[in-house]
């Protein structure tokens, strides 16, 4: 079916479209009341990855790997009332439904030998608090004395001490996290509280996500609608273009609440991301129609269509790639799932602009009149850039590649500067209590990333026990491990009141003896399997660089080769081995998705155009853009991350769009016309300025994520801007100087001959 006889379809169901349009409008709004948020890393983990599968499976049968912890700051934790602070923030903090376990001071366990036995008790009498200077002493000397609790528990300095609880698997972290944040703060004790680990931050995101859509989405809205007031001077050429846009986030986000979707934090980009893009579609549309209008076209709406209906499908086709490139190679299931809801809401975005909009432009009245701004003669616009840009581009196309190749010497230099980070923490502004909080823990308690090393045998083969002291011993000697803890310490602890010698008895009868002691206790559900066929050492990884990381991981491998056979299998997991797999994917998933991009952009483009040599075309200032894109990041030390890694494969399937108007628009005008020149002018006064409408908007819509709580989304919207000005000065100068410099050298070819 040829494109006028499918716009003559549009304009003849006109109501069809409208009525369905609301229909469906109406019900995605229903379902946003079920839309949930989950910030949580663990949950998109994937099920192909050794480390993450072990990290999910340790917090099945052990209770839990989700930690929390609770600093409590202060001039002095030896302190009769501030140990009876930790207490009661530690009995409040146990009875929140959804927490399995906690331990402080005031509840840890301690074990001691005397004349009369063994006592497995408390480290803290709970009925007799330390009061004198001589029961604080002991104290110290009891935490000293013990490698698991040293430096752990309470800061050398002593002005830190810790509450450390664990969430159920099933729980639901932010309502479990709320509870412990709310029923702290609400005992408004003395001392400073500071709130960290996984259910933490995956709260603090969460709510700051809710802040950011609540907050930024309407200044955007209101943004564009300027913008767009500016540019067309009309109320049609403003809501237009909004109302499909909004349109594009209500179906999309009703699509993820009705499929069962969460909205993670990447996917919090989308409406933000769907309301530059839906209105981007619209624009062309509208600007065609006002064009014709002024021209005196009787069939304004049908000729326009005619025109952008195959440019707008191959733009959303070639955006829709970008995004769907995202599924190929990304680590996290949450990258994958925004690749496929933003490719559905751009294909809605697309929907709406060539059928809803033509649809209501038909439905509205024509008042005849011609507006300022669509006046036969140039505007602000055409004379004071793009009739001037004709000109440079006619006389100097060679000056304007040699600019953009120095352009891009620039930044491939830039390039070889770009830093990987996967560190959590960056997510947030400094002086957040959040990164305030990460910096006590790193200073004073040796981190907060979890690192857990899984054992398969017998739990109380003294072989088996002796292999986990071993492995702990080893763990430590790594200056990012501060201590460690597992029922192997324990069992070695009892020995030590019972024989003075802090290691595990090689008797067997004799640790079934020691573990009769420690039966019960509510601590060994955290070390031991119920069935003692599996145990764990638990500890906490100090430095967030990757490349430490990743000398631990090979530290540990050699042990756990070397160390681990039939009757006790060792493996090791921990964020610190999920974060050297999502730094790879970083580079694997970027360097995959572009690439898979620009080879369908340069396919389908080609194919839609008839011509592979005008798809390679409309692929070089994008091209140049992200090149741009990645040295500004190097330049600017702005890291790759799980949110800026999104940027390239982002600005490709929207910056493209530019090329394809620019291209299809010229092709078409220099066919009718035969003349370079003019056909260059027609296409920068009417694309060009499509273009720079689009851009202004789009640009400011994504700038409005400067004001966001979260740091890489505000380096998200600032680098989408920078890619969206480069791509789109690249579709109106040098996309234009090559096909000048192609069509100058085929006429003098035809001279020749």
């Amino acid at each position: 079916m040829k494109t006028k006889d499918i716009s003559v379809k549009i304009i003849q169901f006109k109501w069809l479209i409208i009525l369905t349009v609301i229909l469906c409008t109406a019900f995605s709004a229903m379902q946003l009341s079920k839309l949930t948020i989950d910030a949580d890393i663990l949950s998109s983990l994937p099920d192909d990855d050794k480390h993450a599968v072990l990290l999910k499976q340790i917090g099945e049968r052990f209770g839990g790997n989700r930690m929390g912890i609770i600093i409590l700051e202060t001039d002095n934790v030896y302190q009769t009332k501030v140990i009876e602070h930790i207490r009661t923030i530690t009995d409040t903090v146990a009875k929140i439904d959804g927490i399995t376990s906690v331990s402080s001071l005031s509840n840890i366990i301690n074990i001691k030998g005397d004349e009369n036995g063994i006592e497995v008790g408390r480290l803290v009498d709970e009925y007799q608090l330390p009061e004198t200077s001589q029961d604080f002493d002991e104290l110290r000397k009891n935490i000293a004395d013990n490698d698991m609790y040293k430096g752990s528990i309470v800061s050398e300095d002593e002005t830190s001490s810790l509450i450390v609880f664990t969430l159920d698997d099933r729980a639901d972290v932010n309502t479990v996290a709320r509870q412990v944040l709310d029923k702290s703060e609400a005992l408004k004790i003395p001392e400073k509280l500071y709130f960290i680990g996984s259910p933490m931050l995956v709260t603090y995101i969460a709510e700051l996500m809710k802040n950011d859509l609540v907050r930024l989405l309407p200044i955007a809205f209101v943004l564009i609608a300027i913008i767009l007031y500016i540019s067309f001077r009309s109320i049609k050429g403003v809501i237009l273009p909004l109302l499909s846009a909004m349109i594009a986030i209500l179906w999309t986000l009703g699509a993820m609440s009705l499929l069962g979707y969460s909205m993670s934090m990447i996917s919090n980009n989308i409406p933000i991301i769907l309301l530059a893009i839906g209105s981007a579609y619209t624009i062309h549309v509208v600007n065609r129609v006002n064009q014709l209008n002024s021209s005196g076209d009787d069939n304004a709406i049908l000729s326009a269509l005619s025109y952008v209906l195959v440019p707008v499908i191959l733009a959303a086709v070639t955006t829709v790639i970008g995004f769907v490139s995202f599924v190929f190679g990304a680590y996290l299931e949450m990258i994958v799932d925004f690749g496929i809801f933003t490719a559905l809401g751009t294909f809605i975005a697309c929907l709406m602009a060539i059928f809803f909009v033509p649809a209501v432009l038909a439905v509205l009245p024509h008042s005849g009149k011609k507006d300022k701004a669509h006046k036969d003669e140039p505007g602000n616009v055409e004379r004071g850039f793009l009739l001037p840009l004709h000109n440079l581009l006619i006389q100097s196309p060679k000056l304007i590649l040699s600019l953009w190749l120095l352009l891009i010497i620039l930044s491939l230099t830039g390039i070889t500067f770009i830093q990987r980070s996967v560190d959590i923490q960056e997510y947030f502004k400094k002086g957040n209590p959040t990164r305030e909080a990460e910096r006590i823990m790193v200073e004073k308690f040796g981190g907060t990333k979890p690192v857990f090393v899984h054992f398969k045998g017998n739990m109380q083969d003294p072989e088996v026990l002796r292999t986990m002291m071993e492995t702990s011993n080893y763990m430590e000697k790594s200056p990012d491990i501060n201590t460690s803890m597992s029922v192997a310490k324990l069992i070695a602890e009892i020995n030590l009141a019972i024989t003075g010698n802090r290691e595990v008895p090689e008797d067997m009868a004799m640790v079934e003896q020691m573990w009769f002691l420690l039966d019960g206790n509510e601590v060994m559900k955290r070390f031991v399997s119920e069935d003692l066929t599996e145990g764990i050492i638990i500890s906490k990884f100090k430095s967030p660089d990757n490349q430490a990381k990743m000398t631990f991981a090979k530290y540990m491998d050699t042990f756990i080769k070397e160390n681990s056979r039939e009757d006790c299998q060792i493996q090791i997991t921990g964020m610190p081995f999920v974060d050297i797999t999502m730094d790879k994917s970083l580079i694997n998933s970027q360097l995959g998705s572009i690439s898979i991009a620009i080879i369908f952009v340069i396919i389908i483009v080609g194919l839609m155009l008839r011509s592979l040599i005008n798809g390679l075309y409309a692929s070089v200032p994008i091209v140049a853009a992200i090149i741009i894109l990645f040295g500004v990041m190097g330049l600017t030390g702005i890291s790759l991350n799980i949110a800026t890694v999104l940027v390239a494969s982002v600005a490709l399937g929207i910056g493209i769009d530019y090329s394809i108007h620019i291209i299809s628009h010229f092709n078409e005008r220099y066919k009718s016309t035969g003349n370079l020149e003019e056909a260059l002018k027609h296409t920068l006064l009417i694309s060009g300025k499509a273009i720079i409408i689009n851009v202004v908007s789009v640009s400011a819509g994504f700038l409005v994520l400067v004001f966001s709580e979260m740091v890489p989304l505000q380096y998200f919207g600032i680098l989408i801007a920078i890619s969206m000005v480069s791509s789109s000065l690249g579709a109106m100068t040098l996309l234009p100087a090559i096909l000048i410099m192609i069509h100058k050298k085929k006429t003098l070819s035809r001279k020749q001959i």
